[in-house]
């Protein structure tokens, strides 16, 4: 491959991973074939940057095999799309310095989260332009053989890796799941690496692929019953801070680990620190034991969390919110499943959002899907909520029109989205953030 047998793209992909693998000391690549990305998009500042670049000198083709992309039509490759997603590939995310034909992908691929909801773009604040390069290169990754998930929780829209599965994911929240929940194997990887991977089938071997990385290194003491999608956000958040980006071992007074408990954990954990791998001993797949996380190793040091570290964590989150009048309302940080929707319905039904405030709620297109049929959908928007899809405020660097304060029950979204933003932010449970929708008022405390 690096020598171009395969054609110059995956001659540029195998070229960046060579790169990469020598800058972090690896001595081989593995083989994955599963690639989680952001392959080809543009944001209006990329495709502004690369603008004319995509034609004239310089500019290679491949004769390409049968059905690749070097077989198709200029207008199937989006020459004329007001960007050119070869272009952007070529020169962005395999950063090459020639622009060539992008062949169908080789490994199994999804596309992350996106830039816009596809029908409520306009309610976001988009204009016309922006969605029409966001539906021209949606049509690119399809065409490319990448699968269009537009999450940041491909595990719940049908990527589901198996434990011991070396990956190469993107997206914080998803990799320590990746990693911690399934016990699959992958590093936090960037979009140049993982556009190479779709095309190579290879990432390097380092970090969270070696077996001797992932043992634990520090020791989390939960003294404090953990029960609630609220206290699990909190714990995660507060085991960021203090490890960083080590990998905690946590016992103690752990119950109901459901799916969106690890969720709204490993996101928090991500966020406050750089968790991307966890162990919960008798929970998690690869800590069956103490003894089994910690493997060789001793603890580096203990932390305890116990009612009072829970009351300051709580104050950390909040410590942006100033006023208790609510402008808007953001829900499904990371995206919401289909059990949050229902609960978010449930509390919802006969009642209507405050004609000061807005309430958007954030999903995958798989999960909507299932929520339309349900009729969650219908009644958050009898409520006056929207359902969006595909992207989150945080990602979008969109709310609505004149927000000044948002409530949030995701601890990673009240960690971004005030200083993004410049707004205040108020932290709470999911109840607490649906009555503040439909009164204009915060009025959360710490259960």
């Amino acid at each position: 491959m690096l020598e171009g047998s395969r054609g110059a793209a995956t001659r540029l992909a195998m070229q960046l991973l060579v790169r990469y693998g020598e800058a972090l000391g690896a001595e081989r690549l593995v083989q994955t074939n599963n690639v989680a990305g952001v392959p080809g998009s543009a944001s209006p500042w990329l495709a502004r940057y690369y603008a004319g670049r995509g034609s004239g000198a310089g500019q290679q083709r491949d004769a390409g095999q049968p059905g690749d992309a070097g077989q198709r039509s200029d207008a199937a490759r989006g020459d004329d799309a007001g960007h050119d997603y070869r272009t952007i590939f070529s020169l962005f995310d395999l950063d090459g310095d020639e622009v060539v034909d992008v062949p169908r992908v080789a490994a199994h691929s999804c596309h992350l989260q996106g830039g816009m909801d596809p029908q409520l773009w306009a309610e976001q604040g988009f204009g016309a332009e922006a969605h029409d390069r966001f539906v021209s290169d949606e049509a690119q990754v399809a065409a490319h053989g990448i699968e269009v998930l537009k999450t940041c929780t491909p595990y719940i829209a049908g990527n589901v890796p198996v434990m011991g599965e070396h990956c190469a994911w993107m997206e914080s929240s998803a990799v320590v799941f990746c990693n911690s929940v399934i016990g699959a194997r992958t590093n936090t990887e960037g979009r140049e690496s993982t556009s190479a991977a779709m095309l190579t089938r290879r990432i390097p071997y380092w970090g969270y692929h070696c077996p001797d990385y992932r043992y634990g290194q520090y020791d989390i003491d939960v003294q404090y019953p953990v029960e609630s999608v609220f206290d699990w956000g909190m714990l995660g958040y507060f085991v960021g801070s203090r490890v960083e980006d080590g990998i905690p071992v946590l016992s103690g007074q752990l119950s109901e680990p459901s799916l969106i408990r690890h969720k709204h954990f490993g996101a928090a954990a991500a966020s406050s620190g750089g968790v991307e791998l966890y162990h919960m001993v008798g929970i998690t797949p690869e800590a069956p034991t103490r003894d089994a996380a910690f493997g060789p190793h001793r603890a580096r040091e203990c932390f305890v969390y116990d009612a009072a570290a829970r009351a300051r964590t709580y104050e950390t989150l909040n410590a942006l919110g100033r006023s208790r009048d609510v402008d808007y309302v953001m829900l499904g940080c990371p995206h919401y499943s289909l059990e949050q929707l229902r609960h978010a319905a449930y509390l919802l039904e006969g009642r209507r959002v405050h004609a000061n405030c807005a309430l958007w709620i954030f999903t995958s297109r798989a999960v909507k899907l299932l929520a339309d049929i349900n009729g969650y959908t219908k009644i958050l928007r009898d409520a006056g909520a929207y359902l969006m899809t595909d992207t989150c405020s945080a990602i979008s660097q969109a709310v609505p029109k004149g927000t000044r304060v948002a409530a949030l029950d995701s601890a990673k979204q009240v960690h971004y989205l005030p200083a993004m933003m410049n707004i205040e932010g108020w932290f709470g449970t999911t109840e607490d953030c649906i009555n503040a929708a439909c009164t204009g008022r915060w009025a959360g405390q710490l259960p």
